[in-house]
């Protein structure tokens, strides 16, 4: 990380990249919306600040939390920004997904104030009256600008860089979402290294194609803004569909991508792609999860001009390593690439489940330091300390990531929560999953297990065309390609894998889907 980098660190504030933006270019187009309307850096400034105001006059102070739970559009940056701008923290939740999930969120964080869409709120009210009187509706810009248009600018003061900016909760082993807290010094130390990294600039289009409580939103939002270059906000049906995107990249000129790998892969496999409209796309940027290698390489012929990045870092770090994709990708090529080495605001170590450093090449926990590491899971203690270690009197997160280091960079293995035991061997699932990816006649496949240690039965689920393999084939392949005690005990056949709203494989439904009857071929 550069020395201004490292300088910004010492005041770090997400609300001054908008005070700088909107200061040098307050008449460039900050964002656009999925309805076509838009908004200036000098007008997004002015409505965060009255929004700011409109929030401090309902009671929201310095360290409260300010719940989200609206679709996408051009009031939420105005709604962000303008409560990072009082310093308070914004927890953003899935406005399609289940309201009582959001009620748990927000009474967990004892949410001041819940910000909202009619919509949301009605349902967030039948499920949690308590929550009603605490909730917000704002359903559109034009009833921001009418509910603001008598509040002063709010007169803000420096953020501690030390403060919470964002709530992010994630899916809890038990059940139980478990919410991982970003403070400003977090978000600002990803924010300067992706800036320095990537060349973002006020001449870019960015695509905003995650939602806003998905992480990978932290460089949407700040970065794009940092730059005053303009956001696209792509919307839940939009987002899902590998047939109109590529017209959306061209008609709106899109430069910068940013999303996990599936819905690029279904890009990539779509019907006629040639007919795809030309692009101005340069940096295509991939995270989340594992990007079959064929698909990766589909995708790159698709759009050759484009730098491709993988980058991987748990929500706890944010992007923690990142590798250049070559231009080219050898043919003969089947394993997935490497997660790279170290990115230059932050250290990994590879550990054993002692936390002793491993030698080069050992298989372990790919552990991260530095600015960008969470300070903590919201009351939740003791599962921060399963996390937390120190080491050469620094502190460490362990991501529980398996990985292992390699001259090309860090080879992720699995986690460790996808390893399982029977009949005495360890078994990675997603060894599995690899290898049914080769078989030519399957299109995309996911493992997951069921049981009890000692009665451990695993279920492939697999996306195929109609002349698809049977149950038989399947099970011969594996045969051929894996330990006797890794293949699967069923295979499944599915149209598409389920995916969570963050477009990453829904290992949770697969699991729920391997206690019922499924159909099976052959």
């Amino acid at each position: 990380m550069g020395s201004d980098a490292v300088r910004n660190l010492e005041y770090a504030d997400l609300a001054a990249y908008l005070d700088t933006a909107a200061v040098r270019s307050p008449l460039s187009r900050a964002v656009v919306g999925p309805d076509g309307q838009s908004q200036t850096y000098g007008e997004l400034s002015t409505q965060a600040d009255r929004v700011a105001a409109l929030l401090h006059q309902r009671g929201v102070g310095r360290g409260d939390r300010v719940g989200l739970l609206m679709p996408k559009g051009v009031q939420s940056l105005a709604l962000i920004f303008g409560v990072l701008r009082l310093g308070a923290a914004y927890v953003p939740v899935d406005a399609y997904g289940s309201s009582q999930r959001a009620a748990t969120i927000f009474e967990n964080c004892q949410a001041r104030i819940i910000l909202a869409d009619g919509e949301s709120a009605g349902r967030l009210g039948k499920t949690a009256p308590a929550l009603a009187s605490r909730t917000l509706i704002t359903d559109d810009r034009s009833w921001l600008d009418r509910q603001l248009s008598g509040y002063p600018s709010y007169p803000r003061a420096q953020n501690d860089p030390d403060r919470l900016a964002m709530l992010l909760y994630t899916s809890g082993s038990t059940g139980t979402p478990k919410g991982v807290m970003i403070t400003h010094r977090n978000a600002v130390s990803f924010a300067e290294w992706a800036s320095e990294t990537f060349g973002i600039t006020e001449d870019d289009e960015v695509a905003s194609h995650a939602p806003f409580h998905f992480d990978l939103s932290v460089f949407d939002l700040f970065v794009t803004v940092k730059h005053a270059a303009c956001l696209h906000l792509i919307d839940t049906d939009l987002a899902a569909s590998p047939r109109h995107l590529p017209e959306f990249i061209a008609k709106f000129g899109i430069t910068v991508w940013y999303s996990a790998p599936a819905i690029l892969g279904m890009i990539a496999e779509a019907p006629r792609p040639e007919r795809f409209p030309q692009n101005r796309l340069r940096l295509i940027l991939f995270a989340g999860e594992v990007f079959p290698i064929d698909k990766l390489r589909r995708l790159m012929r698709l759009w050759p001009a484009p730098r491709y990045y993988n980058l991987y870092g748990p929500t706890e770090t944010n992007v923690c390593t990142y590798h250049p994709v070559p231009r080219e990708i050898p043919a003969s090529r089947t394993a997935p690439l490497t997660i790279g080495h170290a990115c230059s605001h932050c250290d990994v170590i590879v550990v054993d489940d002692q936390h002793r450093p491993l030698p080069t090449g050992q298989p372990g926990f790919l552990s991260v330091s530095g600015p960008s590491v969470y300070p903590s899971y919201w009351n939740m203690p003791d599962r921060t300390a399963e996390h937390i270690f120190h080491f050469n009197g620094r502190r460490w997160y362990n991501t529980g990531d398996i990985v292992r280091n390699t001259p090309e960079g860090y080879q992720f293995l699995g986690r460790a929560d996808r390893m399982v035991k029977r009949h005495g061997h360890r078994i990675e699932l997603d060894e599995i999953e690899h290898s049914l990816r080769h078989n030519h006649a399957v299109k995309d496949a996911a493992v997951v297990s069921t049981g009890v240690a000692g009665d451990i039965t695993i279920t492939a689920f697999i996306v195929a065309p109609v002349a698809a393999p049977t149950n038989v084939e399947l099970r011969q392949y594996c045969h051929s390609r894996l330990a006797r005690y890794m293949v699967p005990d069923d295979f499944r056949f599915l149209d598409g894998l389920p995916r969570t709203s963050t477009g990453k494989t829904d290992y949770q439904e697969l699991g729920r889907r391997s206690g019922t009857a499924e159909t099976t071929r052959g």
